[in-house]
């Protein structure tokens, strides 16, 4: 059976307590799909919208670098949900499209040289193995 939406006015109480506490904190009238389908099981929406909460808070790393990091994850990861949901968060935050074209390039690279490291075997250098 493939996995469908659960809309607010279909939901439980508690997947509703979850929608409303997602639309309060981002002052949006409605969750998008993700969360609609991860309602399908109230547990994970819980835990996941409580742990994304926590995760993308302040702290040390400014907004935009976070939704950046989300962002250049999404892409290696290739989730195209993510990346459209992230990119918009990204700018939202402030990244300027310089910003994306940067993001990109050191993405690219990385996992280019990620790759190259992975072929050859390359051994970690002492002074990097802390």
């Amino acid at each position: 059976m493939k996995p469908r939406p659960i809309n607010y006015e279909d939901a439980s109480a508690e997947v509703q307590a979850v929608f409303d506490d997602i639309k309060t904190s981002r002052n949006v009238p409605d969750v998008n799909n993700f969360w609609k389908y991860l309602a399908n099981d109230p547990v994970t929406l819980k835990r996941t919208w409580s742990s994304l909460k926590e995760v993308m808070a302040p702290g040390a790393l400014d907004p935009v670098v976070k939704e950046m990091i989300y962002l250049a994850v999404s892409v290696s990861n290739g989730c195209g949900y993510c990346i459209a949901s992230h990119h918009a968060g990204a700018e939202k935050a402030g990244m300027t499209p310089e910003m994306f074209g940067e993001l990109m390039g050191v993405v690219g690279m990385a996992n280019e040289t990620n790759r190259l490291v992975n072929g050859y075997r390359v051994p970690v250098d002492p002074a990097f193995d802390k």
